[in-house]
């Protein structure tokens, strides 16, 4: 590994929704000139900071059909959460999220400077976060997504440039910390070594380095004592969670006894025939009911009717994510959704999101079917049939 020359090293801690902090890298940039010029960006940040630049507009509908296929609705979540969060910072001060990378990207052009993307992919870095969550801190997560939006817990009016005061940098960080653990081991400490690593890998010796406020400290530790530096290939790993799955274990069980329950009725000579019609009607009317009164298509809660009964004796199908691909047909999804949560003022304009709509209609078809299966359900059928088989 390159030994960077850290007299020769600028870093400069941005607030990523400050307009102080443009001004500042673009003045450092035109004062120092160095021979490269080092920022927080991924290429894929990179290559849309380039777009937006020139004024190149991209197809912005999102297949909501993909993100299901491919298993990606947490991540999906995930990234709208902190897209959420920083646009609607960046409307209260009106600067983009963002802008201190275009006023570095736009500086070293002027002035014929490399640039180097010294980030790890954001899909790398959120994937790696979801699989060290737990079932806890992904509920805590879901819950600050949803206040969020709704407007409901604690605001407090933030001065921007505030946050890059070392104090209050340190107060936030271990504010993180306490509150979702895994989520700050990924988002900051990992990326910390990251950012560090990919800088000691720069063959210039005169380098400017643009990064978050948040990471100028963990970044400088690492620089002043590499030897403790994880390799960069561990930390662009994406491992499946380890441990034994509980709560899928749980919601498996329920379907199985589900079947159990109705092999030993037929073995026993008990006629399920009514038994059965009663579960497939009770489930689809739930499904669809749940599907409904969360705002649905008629023809998406017709669906999520008609799938409740499989997918409740399949633990790993849900009916909601089929409705909501039926949803999904008729609100096209598109990056300014996302954008919009930012400036959500009332439940109209929730309401208005398809983002949000979509994701409702998840949630209340699986709401419907999952009070069918851990209470209708037993108490009309599983229960009474338990009963005959044992002489009740």
């Amino acid at each position: 590994m390159l030994v960077l020359k850290r007299e020769c090293l600028t870093i400069i801690g941005t607030a990523h929704v400050s307009a102080n902090s443009v001004e500042e890298v673009k003045d450092a940039i035109y004062e120092q000139q160095p021979e490269v010029v080092a920022i927080e960006l991924d290429k894929g940040r990179y290559i849309r900071l380039k777009e937006e630049m020139a004024g190149i507009e991209r197809d912005d509908t999102i297949s909501v059909t993909n993100i299901i296929k491919e298993n990606k609705v947490g991540l999906f979540l995930t990234t709208t959460l902190l897209s959420y969060f920083q646009s609607k910072v960046g409307a209260d001060v009106d600067v983009k999220p963002g802008s201190e990378m275009l006023g570095a990207i736009e500086a070293c052009e002027d002035l014929k400077i490399p640039v180097a993307l010294i980030d790890r992919d954001i899909g790398t870095t959120l994937q790696r976060a979801l699989n060290k969550m737990g079932f806890v801190e992904k509920a805590k997560f879901m819950y600050g997504l949803i206040a969020s939006v709704l407007g409901f817990g604690d605001e407090e009016d933030v001065d921007i440039e505030d946050l890059k005061n070392p104090e209050n940098i340190d107060e936030l960080m271990e504010m993180f910390k306490d509150e979702a653990p895994s989520i700050y081991e990924v988002l900051v400490h990992e990326r910390d070594a990251y950012l560090a690593g990919r800088l000691l890998q720069l063959p210039q010796d005169h380098v400017i380095a643009v990064v978050g406020a948040g990471h100028q400290p963990g970044i400088e530790k690492y620089l002043d004592n590499p030897e403790t530096l994880p390799p960069l290939e561990e930390l662009e790993k994406i491992n499946d969670k380890k441990g034994i799955p509980w709560l899928k274990i749980f919601l498996a069980l329920i379907p199985i006894l589900f079947v159990v329950i109705f092999f030993l009725a037929f073995f026993n000579g008990i006629n399920i025939a009514w038994n059965i019609y009663d579960f497939i009607i009770i489930s689809m009317i739930m499904g669809f009911v749940g599907s409904i009164l969360s705002g649905s298509k008629i023809q998406s809660a017709l669906v999520g009717g008609v799938v409740a009964p499989l997918t409740i004796i399949h633990p790993l199908l849900a009916a909601g994510w089929f409705s909501g691909l039926t949803e999904a047909k008729f609100r096209k999804v598109r990056q300014s959704d996302v954008q919009n949560l930012g400036n959500i003022e009332s439940l109209r304009d929730l309401w208005d999101n398809n983002i949000f709509r979509i994701l409702l209609v998840v949630i209340g078809t699986n709401l419907g079917v999952s009070i069918a299966t851990l209470v209708i359900l037993p108490s009309q059928v599983f229960i009474p049939l338990f009963m005959k088989i044992f002489g009740g």
